[in-house]
């Protein structure tokens, strides 16, 4: 049977400075230099070497090296003999080592790089492409007959669910791939509980459950087993298990999203992955955490940006019920040299991926005509994309994020099955409404055509507040009006079949200079530190979540210049009563968003209550207008990081 070995510590790594340390996978060397701005962060080649022993095993078996990510090229070697390289930061790729190992003292050489080229993607975005082994390193102890571990990183096993006999039954292929013509395969599925419901045997089986039990969403993210067993002469070679869930989904240009025969919206946030101090270079604890906030706030969706995201956070993704976009960094700029890169990095997306029942469409690019100057080869390299993901899973549909100089006309907008854009109207350039416009325009002119807002936001900064707040101002108080503006606008526009807030946290973007600190994106619904969670945090979650609360926006707006403030107070709950020093000043009935006028004196406790669900804010009145909580920067303040790279 197959054994999983982690070894992750007792690494040496030769850094940008050429110095050598001792350090423990996960590790990023621009854990700091990519996220203090200046776009000047090392981009170049590292080394990382393990000594090691080769683990117990028998003649009979092989040992695998896996990598889980290296950012974004690595050359492998093993006791000096070339083993493999890789091209693309973000995905599994291992190698059959066994003929390169000794007994002991085995020495595992990682070259590492994030320097700048013209074939491997990501090379222009608005992000930081940290440089480094940043995710779990393992040997697999495998049987020489065995599931297929050499196929771009992919499991070994692939099902397909599919819902009939109107939701009451389902059937199940199982396809496996292995390694030797010897044996044969035994499929078992489980429930929950580990009770088989459905066996068969061969290498692709088509099963039936009865009484089957969906995968619901986030209502109720039912996971299934299938496992397989490689059997010969009576002994079991190898054996390998995916969770999977049943569960169908479609989508319609008037109508939007439907899961399981229906309507869906889906209303969620984009994720980047990386943490402050960190980088990309985090653990299963930062991506539980990041999961929890994202369900606090109550999204049905992810869209996982700019590029594969760890099999954890997937597998959370499928418990939670959160439904996924899962896309590759095909961004920003085509690159005549890149065509193979997007085709291999695509092939290993759907590949490791497609068991996954939270993921529901591929994503081909993202705001590629940004920068883009040979259109007839990206336009081709997107059709050679659409017809990849449409052969390796013809059960999934294909979408792609248009950016605003890309227009609803353009031809790399009709390619995939659906469509979106990535708009900032409103923060960008003003005019709010024109989001509703530009929505409306889309329709009329494509009112068969599948729409929706991939990204859509704006800075805020928890540090900087104003009364009157404006466009560029980055302040929380702006960052709010925009987002509760975007939320009813989408009520207007109930057919958009996705909508996700980019994004839902800070993250670095070392050529930035913008809201006071430099290095930073700051249109997330929470501080880069997962600390603070901003006003528009809660403005959604009144919206999106049924975990009944009540929140004061503002209250880190403390001094006020004003005879009288006006208190906003955000809720899930359908009345809210406000107290001010003790006593009780008025209550209203309404929906998600709730104002009241308070008379200001020297010091305000003000109290906004509903039911047995409450929060507390204190406001105090000054002569002077704070200069804390004024940006103090020159120029465009919302400019966007697109106008330095044209």
């Amino acid at each position: 049977m197959r054994k999983y070995i982690t070894i992750n510590d007792g690494w040496s790594f030769t850094g940008p400075d050429r110095t050598t340390k001792e350090i423990s996978i996960p590790h990023t060397w621009n854990n700091i230099d990519g996220q203090d701005g200046g776009n000047d962060y090392k981009r170049c080649e590292c080394t990382y070497t393990k000594i090691f022993d080769a683990p117990e095993h028998r003649k009979t078996e092989r040992i695998y090296l896996e990598f889980d990510g290296v950012n974004s090229e690595c050359t492998v070697k093993v006791n000096g003999s070339y083993v493999c390289a890789h091209e693309g930061g973000y995905s599994t790729f291992r190698k059959d080592i066994t003929d390169f190992l000794k007994e002991n003292d085995n020495e595992l050489e990682v070259k590492v790089t994030n320097a700048p080229n013209d074939r491997v993607y990501p090379q222009k975005a608005d992000f930081t492409f940290y440089g480094g082994i940043y995710r779990d390193v393992k040997l697999i102890v495998v049987s020489n007959l065995h599931y297929d571990l050499d196929y771009h990183g992919a499991p070994g096993i692939q099902v397909i669910a599919k819902p009939v006999e109107g939701y009451k039954s389902a059937t199940v292929t199982v396809n496996t791939w292995r390694n030797t013509q010897l044996g044969e395969t035994s499929i078992k599925i489980y429930d929950r509980d580990g009770n088989v419901v459905s066996e068969g045997r061969g290498d692709s089986v088509t099963l039936n459950v009865d009484n089957i039990h969906l995968w619901n969403g986030v209502e109720d993210p039912y996971l299934y087993t299938a496992t397989a067993q490689l059997i010969y002469n009576g002994q079991v070679e190898d054996e390998i298990s995916t969770r999977f869930g049943v569960r169908d989904f479609h989508y319609h240009a008037k109508t939007g999203f439907y899961l399981n025969g229906k309507s869906y919206p889906l209303r969620g946030v984009c994720r980047h992955q990386d943490r402050k101090g960190l980088g990309n270079a985090i653990t299963n604890k930062e991506h539980l955490e990041d999961m929890d906030i994202i369900c606090e706030v109550g999204a049905n969706t992810i869209r996982l940006a700019h590029y594969q995201h760890a099999q954890y956070f997937y597998d959370l993704c499928d418990e939670r019920g959160i439904v996924v976009w899962a896309e590759i960094p095909y961004i920003s700029e085509h690159m005549p040299k890149g065509r193979e890169n997007t085709i291999s990095q695509m092939t290993e997306l759907i590949v490791q991926n497609y068991n996954h029942p939270s993921i529901v469409c591929w994503g081909v690019s993202n705001e590629i005509t940004i920068s883009t100057k040979d259109k007839k080869d990206m336009l081709d390299n997107h059709r050679v994309l659409n017809d990849l993901c449409h052969k390796l899973d013809p059960t999934r549909f294909t979408t792609l994020a248009c950016y605003a100089m890309c227009g609803p006309f353009n031809k790399s907008a009709h390619i995939t099955d659906v469509v979106s854009w990535n708009l900032y109207l409103g923060w960008y350039v003003p005019g709010l409404f024109l989001n509703d416009l530009w929505m409306d325009f889309f329709h009329k002119a494509y009112p068969d055509r599948c729409l929706g807002y991939s990204e859509y936001g704006c800075e805020g900064m928890p540090n900087l507040h104003s009364s009157h707040p404006k466009r560029g101002d980055h302040t929380e108080e702006y960052q709010a009006i925009y987002h509760e503006y975007m939320l009813k606008c989408f009520e207007r526009h109930p057919w958009m079949w996705e909508t996700h807030v980019w994004n839902m946290f800070d993250f670095a973007a070392d050529a930035r200079d913008q809201g006071g600190e430099p290095g930073m994106n700051h249109k997330g619904l929470v501080t880069f530190d997962r600390k603070t969670k901003k006003d528009s945090f809660y403005l959604y979650k009144a919206y999106w979540s049924n975990d009944p609360f009540v929140h004061i926006t503002s209250k880190r707006f403390e001094d006020r210049t004003e005879s009288n403030i006006t208190v906003k107070v955000y809720s899930n709950q359908n009345e809210v009563t406000l107290f001010v020093n003790g006593n009780k000043l008025e209550t209203k009935h309404g929906k998600h968003v709730f104002e009241f006028t308070v008379p200001m004196t020297s010091e305000v406790k003000v109290m906004a209550a509903s039911g047995e669900y409450s929060d507390n804010a204190v406001f105090r009145k000054v002569s002077v207008s704070n200069p804390a909580y004024v940006l103090k920067e020159t120029g465009d303040k919302g400019a966007n990081w697109t106008k330095e790279e044209k």
